[in-house]
Formats: C-alpha cells, sequence, structure tokens
C-alpha cells in the first residue's frame, strides 16, 4: 500500500458517488468526519473563528469556555492541501478501526476515542498545544498500526515498511519538513498507552490470574447509547 499516492485514490475515478462513500462510513467515523468539515467550513466563512476553538486552561477552566475541549479535536487548519491530507488519514484509519478491529464493538471504539481525548486533554497544558485533532487521528493511526502488523506499506514509492512503522515514518517525515512534531508525538504516546491498556494488559492479567482483566471496559450506559448493550446471561443451577 502506498499511503502517499493512495491519498488521491478514488477523487480521480471516474463516476464518484461522494454521497455513497459519506454513508458508507461507520456512524462514529463519520461524526468526527462531519464535524470536522463543518467546523472548518464555519471558519471559512467566517461565521466562528479558530480563535474560538483552540484549547486554552484558563479559558475553559476559569472562564467556562468548556465547548473549547470539543473544538480543538474539530479544528484541522482552513482549506488546504493540508487539511485535504488530514481528513484523508482521519477518515481511512479511523474507518478502518471501526469496520475492523471495532466491528460490532461500537462502545469499545468510542471508549478508545474518549480515553484519547482526556489523555491528550491532561497533557496539552503542558506542551503549549493548541489543536489537538491531529494527535487523535495520529493516535488512531498508531494503533491501527500496531493491530495490523504484517500489512506492508510503503512511502511515496520510495521504500517499503510493516504497518505498525507508519507513525514513525511520518514522524521523521514531519522533521525533515522542519515542522513541530510535538503533536505527532503526543499521538504517538497515548496511542501507545490505549495500545498496552486494551490489548497487552488483559493478556498479561489472564496469565498471572490478577482480578482486574479489563481496565477499559466501557460502562453499561455507554453499550446503551451505542446500541451494544446486551443483558448478562444468569445460569441457574438446579
Amino acid at each position: 500500500m502506498d499511503f502517499g499516492a493512495a491519498a488521491m485514490g478514488g477523487a480521480g475515478d471516474a463516476g464518484f458517488d461522494f454521497i455513497s462513500w459519506y454513508l458508507e462510513i461507520p456512524v462514529i467515523s463519520r461524526l468526527y468526519f462531519t464535524g470536522a468539515f463543518l467546523t472548518t467550513a464555519g471558519c471559512a466563512l467566517d461565521i466562528i473563528s479558530p480563535f474560538s476553538l483552540y484549547f486554552n486552561f484558563d479559558l475553559i477552566f476559569h472562564q467556562g469556555q468548556i465547548w473549547r475541549l470539543i473544538t480543538t479535536y474539530l479544528f484541522f487548519g482552513m482549506f488546504s492541501i493540508d487539511f485535504l491530507f488530514h481528513m484523508y488519514f482521519l477518515v481511512r484509519y479511523c474507518r478502518s478501526l471501526e469496520e475492523g478491529d471495532f466491528r460490532g464493538r461500537t462502545a469499545h471504539f468510542v471508549m478508545m476515542i474518549i480515553f484519547g481525548v482526556t489523555f491528550m486533554t491532561l497533557v496539552a497544558p503542558f506542551v503549549s498545544v493548541h489543536f489537538l485533532g491531529s494527535s487523535l487521528s495520529f493516535m488512531m493511526v498508531y494503533v491501527w498500526g500496531r493491530r495490523n502488523e504484517d500489512m506492508r506499506m510503503s512511502f511515496l514509492g520510495v521504500f517499503t515498511f510493516n504497518a505498525p512503522y507508519l507513525p514513525w515514518v511520518m514522524l521523521a517525515f514531519s522533521m525533515l519538513l522542519g515542522h513541530n512534531v510535538t503533536i505527532d508525538a503526543i499521538g504517538i504516546l497515548v496511542g501507545h498507552t490505549y495500545y498496552f491498556l486494551e490489548y497487552v494488559y488483559p493478556a498479561v492479567a489472564e496469565i498471572r490470574g490478577w482480578k482486574c482483566k479489563k481496565i477499559l471496559e466501557p460502562p453499561r450506559i455507554l453499550h446503551w447509547i451505542c446500541g451494544t448493550y446486551q443483558e448478562p446471561v444468569h445460569l441457574h443451577q438446579d
């Protein structure tokens, strides 16, 4: 897979049906993509200002502008090639996770996003990051890569590597371009923490017989909201 060339895949196909493509995106990924697009459109039309969206600890917790806890994850910059690049990665890897590892486990997928948002929000005041959407999408890329270890990818057709190295390749590319890699590093840190707690820790806990085997199990109310709640089955012995 050439993730550089793939970004343009489909855009030049004859008869591309955007509505069908959009409706085929799983619900959580579609909601996130829609929110990000509408936020950017609102800024482009001067309906809202980016200055009212960015993460600012004092404005959030001292002046009650709590919407910034959400909007910091929805703004990816104004309409540009860079914005399209971010939307590609957001939709591709968010959708791949929701359709793959989290198929039929919507509550767990939402739990992953909640974990990422919470962790990044706690880290943000210490690293002076104002918009965290890229970090969240980077986290998804990291988790997707770790769950697809045998998938081969290529960087602009220059060299190939396995999927788990994708976030590191992207990080190195950002460094070569002189970009601030703090946002990418946050995504990798949070993604690795989530991967350990969700996939590594339960296996270790099972082997060692620990009582707490699942740390990130979604609460019942989240299962109910996502439509994945199942009543527990009680077996009665005569």
